[in-house]
């Protein structure tokens, strides 16, 4: 491999935020690092994303402690990946809650995944030993779940593919707050590795249509107020746009995976090159720009070997 991949040298400390973005809401961000989120109930709290080890939620929990002295009730993971799920054994909840195609995907593709992102990005998963093995729900769903902490009413809802097919999204009506995993990033790269590019504007759409007053992204800093809500989530929108769109016309005449990237170098790297990630996903992203745009509906199984066949091929 003639160099490592880009996250494999990031080593540096994060720095925590835990922003209040509701009554009893709050966004745990970390420059770029995997958010989570948290629900004050009545008598009770719920989390979403559970981050990549226990080590990593524990920092959400001291968060947590210093709001509120609630037990943790619930943990509502919004899809798949390791670095948001590996982590939920920490909260003792009991109920671990996701969508059942994001169930399917870590019986069909779970294991994989978490040695092709334990090898891409070390720092995230320090303190991997305390994993006791891979996260499964308790509880799933189809397309919507309603969840009550006491009086408070918590909508789980699948709104179409983006960053994964199983995504789902939480709504907290009585402040219009939404968290939205990765469909929506601030001021960060999109992973799309296991992305559907083709639905994820769709997605975006609906996730507009309620017309939030705040959100909390997967990566990035909270978004306050209705113009960073349509920032962030026009944003994302150009960043799957400027990915898809270069690849697919090399793949449309037939060229190979390392034009593809120079194709989508060459789109985004004047907008996006100082957003957080953005050299970690952009070999997936190509990869699976490029395997979309030539009619692979479903994304291949990312596996450490094929992790360092992909980039080998982009270098050379």
């Amino acid at each position: 491999m003639a160099k490592a991949f880009a996250s494999q040298g990031d080593m540096t400390e994060k720095k925590i935020t835990f922003d209040q973005i509701g009554d009893g809401l709050y966004a745990f961000t970390a420059e770029g690092d995997p958010n989570s989120g948290v629900i004050i109930g009545d008598d009770s709290v719920m989390i979403v994303e559970a981050q990549a080890t226990p080590r990593l939620a524990n920092k959400v929990i001291e968060c947590v402690r210093s709001v509120t002295d609630k037990p943790i009730s619930h943990v509502v993971l919004t899809h798949y990946h390791a670095v948001r799920v590996l982590g939920a054994s920490a909260y003792g909840a009991d109920q671990i809650i996701m969508g059942d195609q994001a169930r399917a995907m870590v019986v069909e593709r779970g294991q994989e995944d978490w040695d092709s992102e334990f090898q891409r990005f070390p720092r995230l998963f320090e303190g991997h030993e305390s994993i006791p093995g891979l996260t499964y729900p308790t509880t799933t769903f189809s397309d919507d779940m309603t969840v009550y902490l006491g009086n408070r009413r918590i909508d789980l809802m699948h709104l179409g593919r983006a960053h994964t097919s199983g995504d789902i999204v939480i709504h907290v009506p009585d402040q219009n707050v939404m968290f939205t995993g990765d469909i929506v990033e601030d001021h960060s790269a999109c992973y799309c590795g296991d992305g559907h590019f083709a639905d994820w504007g769709d997605t975006l759409d609906n996730i507009a249509s309620f017309d939030v007053d705040a959100i909390a992204p997967g990566r990035g800093g909270a978004l306050i107020g209705k113009e960073a809500v349509e920032r962030a989530i026009e944003s994302t929108r150009d960043f799957v746009y400027s990915t898809y769109a270069p690849a697919a016309k090399v793949a449309a005449r037939g060229g190979s995976l390392k034009e593809a990237w120079d194709a989508v170098r060459a789109e985004c790297d004047p907008k996006f090159a100082d957003y957080a990630i953005y050299e970690h996903c952009l070999p997936f992203n190509v990869a699976r720009a490029y395997d979309e745009a030539r009619g692979i509906d479903t994304p291949r199984i990312w596996t450490a070997q094929r992790d360092l066949e992909m980039w080998d091929a982009l270098q050379g």
